[in-house]
């Protein structure tokens, strides 16, 4: 494909994949993606197990090829993947480090890469590691480096040419409850800042949902949902238990807990496993009505001799979602 567009007239609109389509022999892995995404927004990129969204995001970072559709990155086409090169930054979900480099050094030699003079590169190099939080720790070798300051490190590594487009892969995986919500916050400034389109591939849903503007969901290949967070997971009541009872007892659950106080629904989880339960609530799962709402349940269970094999919270809004359209597991 060829355009004559420029890319300043994009810059509103960094990213948009026009039906795509990849397919290796008689399987397709990609049929008909299509979705845009604009400077300054947050896109949560989702799919379970098989349903093609890392091959979406190799053809989108250029290292594969459609079998047909097109794409634009920063007003580029997808026949023109060097000039694509240089206007994203990827940070994969395993990324390998030099362990005897400073920090410092190696976003410096990225920054030569993309064709910085050495003090210009060392400079912004300098800019990017403050900006990730590791200005103090630049001269440290990388294998002194925790999982978090790598993680941050290689989110400096992928700034370091401006990018018009961000891919994060897991960015918080393997990092304790503050190290997620300060490399959140850092998405969020690259987003707002830095303002770059950033697309978030997460097994966080709940993650997702606190710090996405959008949303992409693909099952076998097609996307399945998409649209404002908001939008997807509106209606969804986060108020609810999940209550596992065997298969055969599903019926004689629902039966014994219709009616019980600070109940307002029960059903079967469909798309889910085999004897799992929705219990909705009141509006009262995170006060102490709440837990006598839950002794309540488990009291109407045990009164009916229906066995109880596990209850739980509720998980996110957009989990729910995901759940129940693709019935799988999250990749």
């Amino acid at each position: 494909m060829r355009t004559s567009e420029t890319p300043s007239a994009h810059r509103d609109t960094v990213l948009v994949a026009d039906n795509l389509h990849k397919s290796y022999g008689p399987r397709a892995a990609v049929r008909g993606l299509s979705f845009s995404l604009k400077a300054g927004s947050i896109l949560g990129f989702l799919g379970p197990n098989g349903a093609g969204k890392t091959t979406s995001i190799r053809i989108l970072t250029t290292i594969i090829e459609p079998t047909s559709g097109r794409f634009l990155v920063d007003g580029y086409g997808s026949d023109q993947p060097q000039r694509i090169r240089s206007r994203i930054g990827v940070l994969p979900e395993s990324l390998g480090f030099p362990g005897n480099m400073t920090g410092i050094e190696f976003v410096t030699y990225f920054g030569r890469l993309y064709g910085l003079g050495s003090a210009a590169a060392r400079k912004k190099a300098q800019d990017m590691m403050e900006a990730v939080g590791l200005a103090k720790r630049g001269r440290s070798l990388i294998r002194s480096y925790s999982r978090g300051m790598r993680q941050r490190l290689g989110i400096a590594r992928a700034l370091i040419n401006d990018p018009a487009v961000v891919f994060l892969d897991e960015p918080t995986l393997g990092l304790d409850p503050k190290g997620q919500q300060e490399l959140q916050e850092l998405v969020r400034w690259i987003a707002r800042e830095a303002n770059a389109g950033v697309v978030l591939c997460s097994h966080q849903l709940a993650e997702v949902e606190a710090v996405c503007d959008e949303v992409v969901i693909l099952s076998a290949g097609q996307v399945v949902v998409q649209g404002a967070v908001s939008e997807v997971i509106g209606g969804k009541d986060q108020d609810f238990v999940r209550v596992q009872v065997p298969e055969a007892a599903v019926a004689d659950a629902e039966r014994a807990l219709q009616g019980v106080a600070g109940v307002s629904a029960v059903k079967a989880m469909e798309g889910y496993q085999k004897g799992h339960l929705r219990v909705e609530l009141n509006g009262m799962r995170f006060s102490v009505d709440g837990q006598h709402v839950n002794n309540n349940i488990l009291s109407a269970l045990i009164r009916s001799k229906v066995p109880v094999l596990g209850m739980q919270a509720g998980g996110s809004r957009l989990q729910e979602v995901f759940l129940e359209i693709t019935q799988g597991g999250i990749q």
